[in-house]
């Protein structure tokens, strides 16, 4: 069998959960996103991992994604994030799943599904506080649409929420702005009448970060999977390969398609069956580095469909068959998703959650 493959470490991703709790007051629950198959890691196995160790709430993007986890027989609550759609609705309602809503289209699609279905409908109306994605506009928000929810039949209101667009900047402004403005938000509802159950904005960086942006429930997703630079979290998952052939070349060869690179002095190509089929990206290509015998080696040449190469010393101690690590760690030589992130100028989000389903994954 082919040998690239994602080892997923079970015990990192509860260890992250269970710091992540430290951090938060008694009375706020944690919900672990595991939308996008749990960002590349198996959002089964992650949705259990996180559950026993401490996490309330599930969040999910598509209904269909909910509807795996009760198939696997996953009982927490589960709450879409994104927007729903017909069929969608149904399914949630079915098979327990909250809703997020925003717009009026959308509460009565709840309401009539629900209806048919002889069942309630539970919804988290979210709040557009400067994300500028979905979410009804601050401007948007009054009586009205307090009484329409709280009148509207099947229609069983859980939680307030919003969505934070930079809390992982340096500079808290806009973060405080958009707080102030879903706080503005809570206090009108207030007025009017009792507030839901659930109150919610943080994402990762925010839960980390912002303790006055916790409220009783917060939403936390690549924390999850050792995603960001912090100290304290582990990475879910390693990525690894193993060298399949192995040549010496003379100076001056050229190296994969369109000839991108060409050898300054004799050495070893080592031939590793993985590429940008397998969400390794093209764009690493002459910049990412591996890891072989707990040794960093350069990748040389373009990133191919299903192969990279990786150039070595001719002293190089490497043998085929010899493991290779893509993400993760060996002695003092260490690839992050962040790593990873930075030589496609992209985010570890995308890194991690584009690992193909052609990779395995072990869990461990």
């Amino acid at each position: 069998m082919r040998p690239t493959k994602a080892i997923v470490h079970r015990d990192n991703i509860a260890e992250n959960v269970r710091f992540i709790i430290s951090r938060l007051s008694p009375k706020t629950q944690l919900m672990a996103v595991v939308k996008a198959n749990g960002y590349g890691h198996g959002a089964v196995e992650v949705a259990q991992t996180a559950l026993t160790a401490g996490a309330a709430w599930l969040g999910v993007a598509l209904a269909e994604e909910g509807v795996v986890l009760r198939e696997a027989g996953i009982t927490a609550p589960i709450l879409i994030l994104g927007q729903s759609f017909d069929g969608q609705i149904a399914q949630a309602i079915e098979h327990n799943i909250d809703l997020t809503v925003f717009d009026l289209v959308t509460l009565d699609k709840v309401s009539r599904e629900a209806e048919r279905l002889g069942k309630d409908a539970w919804i988290h109306v979210k709040i557009d506080t400067g994300m500028g994605r979905v979410g009804m506009p601050v401007s948007e928000w009054d009586h009205k649409w307090w009484h329409r929810i709280h009148h509207t039949p099947g229609i069983k209101w859980r939680g307030l929420m919003t969505h934070f667009a930079e809390s992982d900047a340096e500079d808290s402004t806009f973060t405080q702005r958009q707080l102030q403005n879903f706080l503005d938000v809570i206090e009108s509802a207030r007025r009017w009448g009792p507030l839901p159950p659930l109150i919610h904005a943080a994402n990762s960086c925010a839960a980390l970060k912002y303790p006055g942006t916790h409220f009783n429930l917060v939403r936390v997703g690549i924390a999850l999977y050792g995603g960001l630079d912090h100290p304290e979290l582990k990475p879910g998952l390693t990525w690894e390969s193993r060298v399949v052939y192995l040549k010496e070349v003379p100076k001056g060869a050229p190296i994969g398609y369109g000839r991108t690179y060409q050898t300054v002095e004799p050495m070893k190509i080592a031939a590793v069956p993985v590429g940008y089929a397998d969400g390794y990206r093209r764009q690493w290509s002459n910049c990412a580095s591996v890891i072989i015998r707990g040794n960093c080696y350069p990748v040389v040449g373009r990133v191919s469909m299903d192969q990279i190469s990786v150039g070595l010393p001719l002293s190089a101690p490497v043998r085929v068959g010899d493991r290779v690590i893509l993400l993760g760690s060996d002695g003092a030589c260490v690839i992050r998703a962040t790593d990873l992130a930075k030589w496609a100028q992209t985010i570890s989000y995308e890194v991690l959650a584009g690992i193909g389903s052609r990779v395995v994954r072990e869990w461990v």
